[in-house]
């Protein structure tokens, strides 16, 4: 008589309580990332309300960036979820959007130095998830492909 006797298969990466962890920190900080920015958005409502000049430029800013956390915060589930898809978007967008955001911000003339810093201080946290998606326990849950997977 044949017993059947199956094995689970083993935990991947994915299942680990330190990749566990580290979306955990990734998903969070994405959050903490959209309450900062809707307190921007705040704070330009209020510095507009008090009758001084807040721009076009740093009102689309202020709408679009507490906007754009949806989306993100979406694209981190999915990684965590083992889209490897969903993790090259999220490692990418962490590190274009503080440049980007930085770096216009940073030009003479473009907004106020109250804004830039507070423009600075919304992207501390997705700066914290561009160097988290880069350590080890994500990394190893995604590993490159080799050349013969691309083709």
């Amino acid at each position: 008589m044949q017993t059947n006797t199956h094995t689970p298969p083993a935990a991947t990466d994915l299942d680990r309580p330190d990749t566990r962890r580290a979306f955990g920190t990734v998903t969070g900080s994405i959050k903490v990332y959209a309450a900062l920015s809707a307190a921007a958005l705040a704070a330009v409502i209020v510095v507009s309300s008090s009758g001084h000049l807040v721009n076009t430029f740093m009102w689309v800013r202020a709408v679009l960036l507490p906007v754009a956390a949806l989306p993100i915060y979406q694209i981190a589930v999915s990684a965590s979820r083992g889209s490897r898809r969903a993790f090259e978007r999220v490692a990418a967008l962490t590190v274009i959007m503080p440049i980007a955001i930085i770096g216009v911000d940073v030009i003479p003339g473009v907004c106020p130095p109250w804004y830039a810093v507070l423009q600075v201080v919304c992207m501390l946290p997705i700066i914290r998830v561009a160097f988290i998606v880069r350590r080890p326990a994500l990394r190893a849950a995604f590993p490159k492909r080799g050349r013969a997977e691309l083709h």
